[in-house]
């Protein structure tokens, strides 16, 4: 089993495991606050959308849409899980939208953080998001991940505190 793949496995089985009672309630308290007599394919507990994933293959990416305490980002370990996505690797975006095409882009996994997650709310030009997930497909590697994931929890706690201003 390839490095990656095994830290994906095991660190994403495990946040899953932490988060599960907190997604259960917040997928729960979802379905309660759902209009009566709505079709669940109308409104349903989580968010469908296509994405573009390794190889250009779409897969249907599922959302808890509760950004409080990110758990819009959790709900999307089963993902990782299933090996759909990484912890770390580009912005999963869906088929047509600007760099979802790009050849670097097909040639890993999306990711749920990355180097334009970290660096979200930076002065750099409006494009930078792309030109960081390039910069990571180019430049990736275990050292990088484990960088990324030690500095994605400051960048959360970052964009929570430009948020309550």
């Amino acid at each position: 089993m390839h490095p990656k793949r095994l830290l994906d496995l095991t660190l994403g089985s495990a946040l899953l495991t932490l988060a599960a009672p907190a997604l259960l309630a917040a997928a729960a308290a979802r379905a309660l606050r759902r209009r009566p007599g709505t079709r669940t394919s109308d409104e349903g507990v989580l968010v469908r959308e296509t994405v573009t994933g390794l190889h250009g293959h779409p897969f249907t990416l599922r959302t808890l849409p509760v950004r409080r305490l990110r758990l819009d980002a959790l709900s999307r370990l089963p993902h990782v899980v299933r090996g759909e996505m990484s912890l770390v690797g580009p912005a999963p975006l869906p088929p047509g939208a600007p760099g979802a095409d790009a050849t670097w882009r097909q040639l890993v996994k999306p990711g749920m953080t990355g180097l334009a997650r970290v660096r979200r709310g930076s002065t750099l030009p409006w494009d930078e998001p792309l030109l960081l997930d390039q910069h990571y497909v180019e430049h990736h590697g275990m050292g990088l991940d484990a960088a990324l994931l030690l500095r994605t929890p400051v960048a959360l706690a970052r964009e929570a505190r430009r948020g309550r201003r």
